[in-house]
């Protein structure tokens, strides 16, 4: 757990084309993947929970757990960016020193790789990001003196990658032996982490 308040931010707002569906409904095991990436969030030490939805929005809300916030992402057709934006801007002035931004559609990240992201004491400075076996990728913990140029550079599908890429305050947190960071975005890429988990 940590000594400061960090909320998980959920990205779930795709139409999921690939998929044929928004990925935040399709389920594994039953349980739909916007319920299961909350409580990786809820379980891996982050409070309070946001998701910020696009398509298919009534009916995400209406699987979400009771307590977690939600915010519409009115230009999410646009791409992440256009949620993490809108995301990060409803946390405002009085909101958190940190959100560790998670993304719907990978289910292999486990509660154990966000509490190594969100372990200690992640201040307003904090920029830390999973790596496997020492490739950057997803989740990423952002300080909010971060936030503004963060929503400054996020656009289209690239999120906040432009502005992590070249940053050298960028804290590599090794994740690969507690998480795959595999997203699913087909139905084949469904089917291949539920043969691989059991699930």
């Amino acid at each position: 757990m940590t000594e400061r308040e960090v909320t998980g931010l959920l990205l779930a707002g795709g139409a999921g084309r690939r998929m044929g569906r928004p990925k935040a409904l399709v389920e594994i095991d039953g349980e739909p993947l916007v319920r299961r990436a909350l409580r990786v969030l809820a379980d891996g030490g982050c409070a309070p929970l946001v998701v910020v939805l696009g398509a298919a929005a009534d009916d995400v809300r209406s699987v979400l757990p009771a307590g977690v916030r939600a915010v519409e992402a009115p230009d999410w057709e646009s791409g992440m960016g256009a949620s993490l934006r809108a995301g990060l801007s409803a946390l405002g002035d009085a909101g958190p020193d940190a959100a560790l931004v998670h993304l719907v559609d990978l289910p292999g990240v486990t509660a154990e790789a966000v509490a190594r992201l969100v372990a200690g004491d992640p201040g307003p400075a904090a920029l830390r990001r999973a790596a496997y076996d020492g490739r950057l990728a997803h989740p990423v913990l952002l300080g909010r003196s971060h936030w503004p140029a963060v929503v400054d550079s996020a656009t289209g599908d690239a999120g906040a990658r432009a502005y992590l890429r070249d940053n050298p305050d960028v804290e590599p947190v090794e994740c690969g032996d507690v998480a795959v960071p595999d997203d699913v975005d087909t139905p084949e890429a469904l089917a291949r982490f539920t043969a691989r988990s059991g699930a």
